[in-house]
């Protein structure tokens, strides 16, 4: 049951950034909601690779790493989790990329060049270089899939003339509390909404100072009867400074605090899932573990 009162504001929305307020709440549910975000709703992303040829200069293992970091744009929820110790994926649990790629020398480029770009050509390994290879009937099952890293400009590698790259990988679905890989955020934050008490009129060069020691837009100054007038017009803007604790004339005239149950979440989402989906994810998994510590409480009381 929520508490009276409780709400959910959103304030802005973006493609990848997500920000809201969750008022009326405790700070260990904010916290929970928080590490879910990051650490317990899955994500596709690379899990092994298999190594054919690569004579870059870039270690097989530390490919492997880079791979297994780029986000991968694919809906985890049209995955199962691969059992324990299967080798091979199937259609419903993995999803299999290829990057073959080798560097040659262009028999065009100029005499003079020491530009790369002009010299070799795909001397860059790009993550838009990784291509989906269906597993099974994934054709069939995914008609309208675009499955494919979600960003096409993340470097891999450098090459040189004859140095290649060629490697099968597969990705399946995880959380981040197994590997970092796998979480979809990229920040995933909450803070206290900021309270500024203004003590008494703060006016004229006051109010200017007053002005300057806070973030743009949290002070306004009015004019009032030919006075200039200190008011908070949006505490929210406030990022906690102290700046105005060094002014003698000031430090007593504002009272710092911070609204004790309104958090002001920020979530920022890798491009695997929007935002909004995440935190929807997020909320599912927190009444799961809910409805589960009910159960037990039930099956505890019943013995």
């Amino acid at each position: 049951r929520l508490p009276q009162g409780f709400r959910v504001d959103v304030i802005r929305e973006e493609e990848d950034t997500l920000e809201f307020d969750m008022v009326g709440i405790d700070a260990a549910i904010a916290n929970a909601f928080r590490r879910i975000l990051l650490a317990e709703v899955p994500t596709m992303a690379v899990e092994k690779v298999f190594v054919y040829n690569n004579t870059s200069i870039v270690q097989d293992e530390i490919l492997a790493h880079r791979l297994g970091l780029i986000p991968i744009r694919a809906d985890p929820r049209l995955f199962e989790y691969r059992n324990q110790g299967d080798q091979e994926g199937t259609e419903i649990d993995t999803l299999q990329f290829q990057l073959k790629i080798k560097c040659k020398r262009n028999p065009q480029a100029a005499k003079e060049s020491s530009d790369p770009d002009e010299l070799y050509f795909n001397h860059k390994v790009y993550s838009k270089h990784m291509t989906w290879v269906p597993l099974g009937n994934q054709t069939d099952l995914f008609p309208d899939a675009d499955f494919r890293p979600v960003h096409d400009d993340i470097l891999i590698a450098l090459l040189r003339p004859g140095q290649e790259i060629d490697v099968l990988m597969h990705c399946v679905k995880g959380i981040g509390k197994d590997h970092a890989k796998f979480s979809p955020v990229a920040t995933a934050s909450y803070r206290l909404l900021p309270d500024i008490t203004l003590l008494q009129p703060i006016e004229d060069e006051a109010a200017e100072t007053l002005q300057k020691c806070f973030s743009p837009g949290v002070i306004e100054i009015q004019n009032i009867n030919g006075k200039k007038v200190a008011r908070v017009a949006n505490a929210r803007l406030d990022t906690f400074s102290r700046e105005v604790f060094r002014h003698e004339g000031l430090k007593n005239l504002v009272r710092l605090a911070r609204v004790r149950n309104h958090y002001i979440f920020s979530v920022e989402s890798t491009g695997i899932l929007p935002p909004d989906v995440l935190v929807s994810e997020a909320i599912k998994i927190l009444m799961g573990k809910c409805q589960r510590f009910l159960n037990e409480l039930d099956s505890v009381s019943m013995e």
